[in-house]
């Protein structure tokens, strides 16, 4: 095995398990992170596609010898390559009819070795791209930008509008992070109060077949679409996705708003964006265990809603007020209500920090995770 490869099968054993040990945490009822419930069960069903990304690479590294990564910056891989995944699935029928069934590949393989006396590499590459274009056909990868669903319906008794949790998910190409937005808004459009509201409740008689793609408002859904999609930079702040989203909709109201960025991911011998972490991961004995994984959940909530004014030579909508926390320079700084910094890091690499005397200076200001057995072992 070459260095490359070598350096390959560790990033990909690394962030397996770290990706394996983020969706412990979210689906875990005694993580610190669960109590929001719905919060947790969305991020993981995200992390389950990036989980599937990553099966997807390993197998393409079978027959194609280059993979990019970040390796200075967020450890993720860099955008082309999720280009490229979605290309791939376009095209994956078409490859697929030029290449053997995989039962027919494998009694080529036994007997070209039986034959020759060697490796079959060129069956086996063959191999590697069935396996991959039959993985990516899935569609359940971690896109470019992953559109809209609607995941909870409910209604506000004070408002009488009903109100919607939405989400959908982006891989920032600027910063290569795999970001996921969950938005709470309510609806004040005539039409779907009178079809979801009875009684300053949800109208029960209309069956709402959960999830929902898209918003669940048919009118407005593609505008909806439209708006995530150009709205969803790493680069603006979740303050600024939320004005942006009140001025561009008089209809919805959005009265929270938060972005879960899933990274930066640092990989012993791979990673280059933190010397010291990356210089005590170097020692930690067994290489799957040699990793890093943090995240950030960043919020913002309206304080309240200035009404609308209506006149006869002009008027204005409703709007809303967003809470930043000024006392907080970081919180200002992100342009957030809150935000938490979370890592998960494996038992061997923690204590290989801590011994080092570093784990203190590196996880100041975040909520450690330590993944230890299967099990993920909180507030430490």
């Amino acid at each position: 095995m070459t260095p490359e490869n070598d350096a390959a099968a560790r990033y990909f054993s690394a962030i397996t398990a770290a990706l394996g040990g983020l969706e412990v945490f979210m689906r875990d009822d005694r993580s610190p992170l669960y109590r929001h419930g719905i919060v947790a069960k969305i991020v993981a069903e995200y992390i389950a596609r990036l989980d599937k990304s990553f099966s997807c690479w390993r197998n393409r590294l079978g027959f194609m010898d280059t993979f990019r990564i970040s390796r200075a910056d967020s450890g993720y891989p860099v955008f082309q390559n999720l280009l490229e995944l979605e290309n791939d699935r376009r095209q994956a029928d078409a490859r697929l009819a030029n290449i053997p069934q995989a039962g027919e590949l494998r009694e080529e393989m036994a007997d070209f070795i039986l034959r020759h006396k060697q490796f079959p590499e060129a069956l086996q590459k063959s191999m590697a791209e069935r396996l991959y274009l039959e993985d990516v056909k899935s569609e359940q990868t971690f896109g470019p930008f992953t559109l809209a669903q609607t995941a909870k319906v409910s209604v506000n008794p004070k408002t009488a509008r009903p109100y919607y949790l939405v989400h959908w998910a982006t891989f920032d190409g600027s910063a290569n992070l795999p970001l996921v937005y969950m938005v709470t808004v309510e609806d004040s459009s005539a039409s779907m109060v009178s079809q979801l509201v009875d009684k300053d409740k949800l109208n029960d008689k209309v069956d709402v077949p959960l999830p929902v793609d898209g918003l669940l408002n048919p009118e407005l859904a593609h505008r909806f679409d439209d708006f995530t999609e150009k709205n969803s930079a790493y680069t603006l702040s979740p303050a600024t996705i939320a004005v942006n989203l009140d001025k561009d909709f008089p209809d919805l109201h959005p009265k929270q708003l938060r972005r879960v960025v899933l990274g930066p991911f640092y990989s012993a011998g791979v990673t280059e964006n933190n010397s010291v972490v990356a210089e005590v991961l170097a020692k930690v004995r067994k290489p799957d265990n040699a990793w890093l994984l943090t995240w950030t959940i960043q919020e913002v909530y309206s304080k309240g809603e200035k009404p609308g004014r209506k006149g006869l030579w002009s008027s204005e909508p409703s709007s809303e007020e967003f809470f930043i926390n000024t006392d907080d320079l970081e919180a200002a700084r992100q342009g957030v209500s809150s935000y938490e910094n979370h890592a998960l890091i494996p038992h061997e690499a923690y204590q290989a920090l801590y011994a080092a005397g570093e784990a203190q200076k590196i996880f100041a200001g975040y909520k450690v995770h330590i993944l230890s057995n299967g099990q993920v072992i909180s507030d430490v």
